[in-house]
Order: C-alpha cells, then sequence, then structure tokens
C-alpha cells in the first residue's frame, strides 16, 4: 500500500506544470500555511541560480532557463531546497544529491559553459597594478613551473580588495583574477606568485564532476601545489600579510 502510494504520487509528478509542484511542494512543507498563489518566471540568467520570495500572498519563483527543461523530479527537488530555504530548514540531503547530481550532467556544464560566455561578463581591472603587473607574474611563474609551455590566459586584478577569495580561475571567460589586496609594496613578491601558480594550476588540473561530488582541488592538484618553492613559507607569509590587512 505504501509502495503504491509512492508510485502514484512519482507518476502524478509527470502530470504536473512547474507551478503545480511547487504549490504541492509548499502545502506538504507547511501544510498550516495559506495556500500562496505561484508566480513562476524563467529568466536568462548567465547562470543556474534561482531564488524564491514569499510576498503578499504570492510565491515568485525566478528560475534560471536553464532549468526550464528539467525533469519533473529535479523540478521538485529544486522546489524542495528553495522552500525549505525560505523558511530557514535545512533542505533534505537526498533533495540535494538529485539536484547537483542533475547539475553536474556533462550536457547541463556544457550548456551553462556556453550561456556564461555568450551572456555572462567579466568585471575586472587591468593587468598593470600599483605594485605588480600580472603578465610579468604569469610569464615568471610560467617559465619557472611550467616550462613556459603554458598560454597565457586574461589576466587581470579583482575590482574589490578581498580578503576572502585571493584568487580564481573562470574558464568560461578563461581569466585569472587576483584580488587587488595582493596589489601592495606591502605584499611580498612570493605570495602573489604562490597565488598566481595556484590559479594557474586550475588551468592545469580542471575541477571534476562526479555524481552529486564537485571536486576543485583534487588529488593531483594538491601534489602538484606543494611543488612551489618555499610553499610553507608562501603560505605562512600570505596568511601574515592578509591578518595585518584585516587589522
Amino acid at each position: 500500500m505504501l509502495q503504491l502510494g509512492k508510485m502514484q504520487v512519482e507518476s502524478a509528478l509527470f502530470f504536473e506544470s512547474v507551478e503545480q509542484i511547487y504549490s504541492r511542494v509548499f502545502r506538504t512543507l507547511n501544510p498550516r500555511l495559506a495556500q500562496p498563489r505561484v508566480v513562476l518566471r524563467f529568466h536568462k540568467y548567465a547562470n543556474a541560480n534561482s531564488r524564491v520570495r514569499l510576498h503578499e500572498g504570492q510565491l515568485q519563483v525566478d528560475i534560471s532557463d536553464l532549468l526550464q527543461s528539467a525533469p519533473a523530479p529535479i523540478q521538485e527537488a529544486l522546489a524542495a531546497i528553495l522552500i525549505s530555504k525560505l523558511f530557514r530548514r535545512i533542505p533534505d540531503s537526498g533533495d540535494l544529491a538529485c539536484y547537483r547530481s542533475y547539475l553536474n550532467r556533462a550536457d547541463f556544464l556544457h550548456a551553462l559553459h556556453s550561456v556564461k560566455q555568450e551572456r555572462g561578463r567579466k568585471t575586472c581591472n587591468g593587468a598593470c597594478g600599483r605594485a605588480y603587473h600580472l603578465d610579468h607574474i604569469f610569464e615568471e611563474v610560467n617559465h619557472e613551473y611550467f616550462r613556459g609551455l603554458m598560454p597565457r590566459p586574461r589576466l587581470g586584478w579583482s575590482v574589490r580588495p578581498s580578503r576572502t577569495t585571493l584568487g580564481h580561475y573562470d574558464p568560461s571567460h578563461h581569466t585569472i583574477v587576483l584580488s587587488s589586496l595582493l596589489d601592495s609594496e606591502d605584499a611580498p613578491r612570493l605570495i602573489v606568485k604562490y597565488v598566481m601558480f595556484h590559479e594557474m594550476l586550475h588551468l592545469q588540473h580542471p575541477v571534476r564532476h562526479q555524481g552529486a561530488r564537485r571536486c576543485v582541488h583534487t588529488t593531483e592538484f594538491k601534489k602538484a601545489e606543494r611543488e612551489f618553492a618555499n610553499y610553507a613559507d608562501a603560505k605562512a607569509a600570505l596568511r601574515k600579510f592578509v591578518e595585518a590587512a584585516s587589522r
């Protein structure tokens, strides 16, 4: 009987609109609240972001158009995640795994990469900073650790001096951005080179996706990172610099 009920629910998913799925999930997670009217819109975002808002009796759902053709079980998993977060609950681990597995599919990642290139903008300053020129840093690291064989991506300093994201590589725009916090005479050249080296390794060791898991720093990545000369000293100096800059 329980199994039959489960089968009936799963079958029902394929006959529901996305709006009906959100209504049903809302009713399941919050049976005591008045049922809101669902207003759902697909947007041409430059990513796979989605958001939900409860306002004046309406459940306003904004979803990336990349997910417009997602199958019903994925729509339901996303609905459960968004509505759980709306009410500050921890989303079900099964829903998270289901949704992340879909996002990590090769066809979805390919579509996401194309959309980021087409719609997204990479905002950063040029490579020539006040204290350091990133082109020079890149070439120095390239010859020391990559035999000068790595093609130079776009390089730039961040618009804001982030203390948490000291560097990142954006594969969609083939761009390495370092935090402008490091563009300072107080920043030892060693730590600027180390952060550049770390980001260059992302070109050599791309992110891996397996099921719901997304591995940014693989075992091979971590092993290669330790080949940086004075690795321990560089990490310690970087930590000391960031702490001093935060005071």
